[in-house]
């Protein structure tokens, strides 16, 4: 009979950990939280100091109960639920479900789910730490404060089923005001200019990039002022002026962390954060490896650290040496500096064994689960390596003008002895490809090819032709999944187990939309951003919600009393919604009366809000159930047909502007159509801002909107 109790979360570990212990342990699985606040309630007491009220969640009281038969016979048992602040209050919430108090109890945490992990995890037991549950506790009833006084709220302005949450409003606030600075922003026109050069015996030309003077850099912004610089190149002399040799050192990359494994992932596997934290769980709790058996092949998940442990330093380096060289195999790798708290008991995401490499898993693994554990693999081993070295050279030619230059900048000439522009030729070589041999950027490249070369400063330079072309800058991109995990940590908004879930949320609410990567913006979004925006201004602030995640952090480190940081956050926030649910309830937006007329009963329809944004509906609802797409007209005519220009939706909610007369005119864009004509081209004039800007890209006309307002 079993003499040891290990209670795990999930029953995937059971059977990893179980062949790891003797016929002396028994280990079951509580399938997570077995507790929580109730549902139909805040669950806490504001007037009894905050205390929390949990009850048995629905469902678990089976599992309850045989762990209750399981602890009976149990002489020591062991909580082994993850090691994080949501694993701790789990074991917690297990203690008290089960009436542990009288019993052995040990607090075990292990980073990898390994036979020597374990083993020494039991060595090492402890009591549960009631600093990382009272920092949970904390976090859960703040964004249960959140949650359960604000939502009613958008239920009654918007619809039911919307919700607003501590870290989740703030990343719907971050993505909204990307998208207004997107669309005020006016691009701005520049030219790129270089010369092309032969050199004798050479059969390859050299590039050069126009540089400016040998005292200013210039930016061309115009074509006038590259028509000014070409006139005063015509008849130059051109001559290599200076020549420097040099090495640079690209270093390694720090092994991965929670947001650099979800933006990597996204990058370079096309994963969504979700997905990415899905496999990475099933690597951590363990796959069926073929001459190993049941075992977990990354360490754990949730961590925002880039320490490696000291034996995993030691196999890494005989790995490395013996696979790539010496030369290959690094000392001590760096680890990510970070004036935040972060979760040192944890280490970084690697491999639990470095031997065991991706070829050697692939029968083990599915295709996705491969394609990220040789994600993990490769950047762990990479870590641990030297750095890549280049070989640099920079040459630096000028051009000798026949009279002095009036192109760098100012209305007067330059000094009448300043008769020189200058163009850079940049090249790099690898000389030692150190941590790339095994984690290489693509956009790594060599430029030129020079390098080689017999270039001197006496070397001729025979000029060919001059290459050019017109940009406009572009506005800042829409955020990714990958763009937005890291924005929320260098905000320090959330923490890791918190991303996914939170962009889960905002794209099931229909808050946002996901397009090729990118996230845009829903109506729907827009509109419960306004409100939060507007009412509670504190929730949806960056830097409050930052700090708030500081006092948690302190929470944690034992220096903050959780309950003060509970009790200092809810008044106010009872007292924003009080007013709010006075004054929205006054803004009481009746439905609007369109000029669809109802073809069932003859009444005007009316505009109605659904989850996908605009519809027509009958006022004689329920006798009358007619319901169309809303078409918004805008008030321009189609410059194709002639007819109105409408509002549209992509099937994923974004919007845009397109003939009402669609399919039979294909017209549409995404900005909104004036109703002017370009005055260059012809073409039509789209809003931006307080500009109007020429819907085709290649004329890149610009002018203000007349009548504007502030």
């Amino acid at each position: 009979m079993a003499k040891y109790l290990v209670i795990v979360e999930s029953p995937a570990k059971v059977k990893t950990i179980k062949k790891f212990l003797g016929a002396n342990y028994e280990v079951s699985a509580s399938n997570g939280h077995v507790r929580d606040m109730p549902k139909s309630q805040l669950g806490f007491d504001a007037a009894n100091d905050y205390e929390p009220k949990y009850i048995t969640i629905r469902g678990k009281g089976d599992i309850l109960a045989k762990l209750r038969k399981e602890v009976k016979k149990a002489e020591k048992i062991y909580l082994a639920t993850d090691p994080d602040r949501e694993g701790e209050a789990i074991s917690w919430h297990l203690l008290k479900a089960l009436k542990l108090e009288d019993k052995k109890v040990y607090r075990i945490t292990f980073n990898e789910i390994t036979k020597a992990a374990v083993k020494e995890s039991l060595k090492n037991a402890r009591e549960i730490d009631m600093d990382l549950v009272d920092a949970q506790q904390a976090r859960r009833m703040l964004d249960r404060m959140v949650g359960y006084r604000i939502s009613p709220l958008l239920w009654a302005k918007v619809k039911r089923g919307l919700s607003a949450g501590r870290v989740q409003s703030v990343a719907l606030r971050i993505i909204c005001d990307r998208e207004e600075e997107i669309n005020a922003f006016i691009p701005e026109e520049y030219w790129t200019f270089g010369a092309l050069f032969a050199i004798r015996g050479e059969k390859n030309l050299l590039r050069a990039k126009y540089y400016g003077t040998p005292k200013n850099k210039l930016a061309i912004k115009s074509e006038q002022e590259l028509k000014t610089i070409k006139e005063e190149l015509e008849g130059a002399s051109y001559h290599i002026a200076d020549i420097k040799k040099g090495e640079r050192i690209k270093k390694a990359p720090l092994p991965f962390i929670t947001s650099t494994l979800q933006q990597e992932a996204s990058k370079v596997l096309n994963f969504s954060t979700q997905k990415t934290m899905r496999l990475a769980q099933q690597l951590y709790e363990g796959v069926d490896v073929k001459g190993h058996g049941t075992v977990g092949v990354i360490t754990y998940l949730r961590t925002d650290s880039t320490r490696v442990s000291a034996e995993a330093e030691q196999t890494a380096a005989e790995y490395i040496a013996s696979a790539y060289g010496s030369d290959y195999a690094a000392g001590t790798g760096a680890e990510k500096k970070n004036s935040k708290k972060i979760q040192d008991a944890h280490e970084a995401i690697r491999p639990t064994e470095i031997q065991m490499t991706p070829a050697e898993l692939k029968d083990s693994l599915s295709r996705d689960q491969l394609r990220l554990y040789q994600l993990i693999w490769r950047r762990f081993v990479a870590s641990r390596m030297n750095p890549a070295r280049y070989e640099t050279v920079s040459v630096l030619i000028d051009a000798d003008c026949l009279k002095p230059i009036t192109s760098a900048g100012t209305n007067a000439p330059l000094d009448q002895e300043d008769r020189t522009h200058r163009f850079t030729v940049s090249a790099s070589k690898v000389v030692f490809d150190g941590f790339m041999s095994v984690y290489s950027d693509e956009d790594e490249k060599e430029e030129n090819g020079i390098i080689g070369k017999t270039i001197s400063l006496s070397t001729s330079l025979a000029f060919k032709e001059f290459e050019q072309r017109q940009h406009f800058t572009q506005p800042p991109p829409h955020y990714t999944e990958a763009s937005l995990v890291k924005s929320l940590e260098e905000l320090g908004i959330g923490r890791p187990s918190t991303y996914a879930p939170t962009i889960t949320t905002i794209m099931a609410r229909r808050y946002v939309i996901k397009e090729n990567k990118s996230l845009y913006i829903t109506e729907l979004g827009e509109v419960v951003n306004r409100i939060m925006r507007d009412a509670f201004p504190t929730i949806v602030d960056v830097n409050f919600t930052a700090n708030l995640e500081a006092l948690l952090d302190g929470v944690e480190e034992g220096s903050v009393n959780w309950k003060t940081v509970v009790s200092n956050f809810y008044p106010d926030l009872d007292e924003a919604v009080n007013i709010a649910e006075k004054e929205l309830a006054e803004v009481e937006i009746a439905d609007e009366v369109s000029e669809e007329i109802c073809e069932v009963c003859g009444r005007n329809m009316v505009i109605k809000y659904g989850p996908h944004g605009k519809f027509l509906a009958c006022p004689g609802f329920p006798e009358c159930r007619n319901t169309k797409p809303y078409l918004e007209k805008i008030g321009v005519a189609c410059p194709k047909c002639g007819k109105d220009i409408v509002v549209r939706k992509t099937k994923k909610g974004r919007r845009y502007y397109g003939c009402i007369d669609n399919p039979d005119c294909d017209f549409m864009v995404w900005q909104k159509p004036s109703g002017e004509k370009c005055p260059a081209c012809g073409s039509v004039l789209l809003e931006k801002g307080n500009k109007l800007v020429c819907a085709d890209e290649n004329c890149g006309h610009i002018q203000v909107k007349q009548n504007t307002t502030n």
